[in-house]
């Protein structure tokens, strides 16, 4: 299963950026994993953004708990889990077993 996972801000930046190095730290970590497909920074910088590929939403739910901006309540998760139905041909077919490839 794919989830989309949008981080929001909740603390002052100065209390993000003490915790950025461990949260990279976790993102390189899952990211190796297989788990985390793409991250980064939302382009106003209120937050972050992650494509994530979990068995299910409990080993989802898991992976962000050891998070450091998630122990230290500095974002605010919004996730929404999606069975892919298209991809690009580009796309790794392994990442969305059952969408089907468009050229």
């Amino acid at each position: 299963m794919l989830y989309l996972d949008t981080l929001t801000y909740i603390r002052p930046i100065e209390d993000v950026n003490a915790h950025l190095d461990t949260h990279r730290d976790w993102l390189v970590t899952h990211t190796r994993r297989g788990q985390i497909l793409i991250a980064g920074p939302l382009e106003d910088r209120s937050g972050g953004f992650l494509l994530a590929r979990c068995a299910n939403r409990d080993e989802l739910d898991h992976m962000l708990a050891l998070d450091s901006f998630a122990i230290h309540y500095l974002v605010e998760p919004q996730v929404r889990g999606f069975d892919a139905a298209l991809r690009a041909e580009a796309f790794p077919a392994e990442w969305a077993p059952g969408a089907k490839a468009i050229q």
